[in-house]
Order: C-alpha cells, then sequence, then structure tokens
C-alpha cells in the first residue's frame, strides 16, 4: 500500500518518470539495434574485418557500465547522452554477435540453389536469406533490450533521471517504498519485453526449422 500511494502521489511524477525511463531505455535501444546489425553485415564478408569487429564487441562487454558513465562524464558531461552512449555501448555486443552468426550460418548451398531457379539478389535477400537471419537477430535484440532495461537504472547516478532516481533516493532516505517504487516497473518492463520478443522470435522462424518439444505421444 505504501508504494502505491507513493506512485499516486503526484509530487513524485510517476507517469514523467515513466516516460522519461521508457525513452532512455528505447533510444538506447533501438540505435544498438541499427548500429550493430549494419556492423555486422559489413564485416560478414571480410574474416579480419569480423574477426576485429567480434572480439572488440567482446570487450565492450567487459566494461562494466557505471565505469563508462564515470569516465563518459569529462567529455560528454551529465544527463541523457552519456547514459544512452554507454547504453547504446552495453546493446551492441549481443546484437553484432546474434546478427554475424545467423549471416554466416546461411548454407552457401542455399543460397546457390537460390540462384539456380533464378531467384533475383532482392529475392534471395527477402526470401531465402531473412527468413532464416532473423530469428537469430530478434535473440539478440531481445537480450539487448533486457540488459538496456535492467542497467538504465545506474543513469540515475550521472542525472539522466528515470526509475534510478527513485532506488538511489530511496536506498539514500531507507525508504522502502521509494525502493521498490523503481524496481518493480523496471523488472515489470524486463520480463513484458522478454515475453515479447521471445513471442516475436518464435513468429519470425520457420516453420520448419522451429523447435517443438518433445509430447508424450512423440517420445513413444
Amino acid at each position: 500500500m505504501d508504494v502505491i500511494e507513493f506512485i499516486a502521489d503526484p509530487y513524485h511524477d510517476f507517469l514523467g518518470t515513466t516516460i522519461q525511463y521508457l525513452k532512455l531505455c528505447g533510444i538506447s535501444a533501438v540505435l544498438a539495434m541499427l548500429i550493430g546489425i549494419g556492423l555486422a553485415i559489413l564485416v560478414s564478408r571480410n574474416a579480419i574485418a569480423a574477426f576485429t569487429a567480434v572480439n572488440l564487441s567482446g570487450l565492450m562487454r567487459a566494461i562494466p557500465v557505471i565505469a563508462f558513465l564515470i569516465a563518459a562524464i569529462p567529455f560528454l558531461g551529465v544527463g541523457e547522452l552519456p547514459a544512452i552512449v554507454a547504453l547504446v555501448v552495453l546493446g551492441i555486443p549481443p546484437i553484432l554477435l546474434n546478427t554475424y552468426t545467423g549471416i554466416r550460418s546461411v548454407n552457401p548451398a542455399t543460397i546457390d540453389a537460390a540462384k539456380g531457379i533464378g531467384m533475383t539478389a532482392w529475392q534471395i535477400i527477402t526470401r531465402v536469406q531473412a527468413p532464416l537471419v532473423l530469428p537469430t537477430i530478434a535473440a539478440g535484440v531481445r537480450t539487448a533490450t533486457v540488459q538496456i532495461i535492467a542497467t538504465a537504472t545506474l543513469a540515475a547516478f550521472i542525472g539522466a533521471g528515470g526509475y534510478g532516481n527513485y532506488i538511489v533516493d530511496g536506498v539514500a532516505t531507507f525508504k522502502n517504498e521509494e525502493i521498490l517504487a523503481g524496481a518493480i516497473p523496471v523488472a515489470m518492463l524486463a520480463l513484458i519485453i522478454e515475453v515479447f520478443m521471445s513471442r516475436l522470435e518464435y513468429t519470425l522462424t520457420p516453420e520448419g526449422i522451429r523447435y517443438v518439444a518433445p509430447t508424450e505421444t512423440t517420445r513413444a
């Protein structure tokens, strides 16, 4: 009840905070998706470029977001910009790796067969490669988006706002209702995105390669 009262109090501007958090996460996720997919497509035809990009993305994942946020302050200042940059850096690796893996996993014989039956380059991309690669890309986007949502609370430390403000202020003042007012929406948002993206990934997967859990009848 204390949490509900906290959220309902106009002084705490829960709606404005929610919009601010969704904006922060949404912009970061879209930019990470565009950059990650674009880079994967660019490097997929060059082994050296692909090796460099894959390993650099792995190193990027090893950098703590809070350390990046603090290091970016002298160059980008405080507020939404450094927070978005840090979250984009966090989101790029899983999207880049999944996209690259998806592109490389397409059997060249499949492409040759499509050419053999007279498909144009555009038809091969849209009817052959895209259906095979999209589920893998969706899995990478799902991972990146959930990570961004879960980590964006740290942006409060550099004045980017969002639910992180409630958590930081709640910890500082020992107010459990304020902590929960920030933590619960973040957890719910992450779960919603996880379920939605899982369903999208399943929908994008061609029927012929979908995994179906064995039933008692099929086991027999």
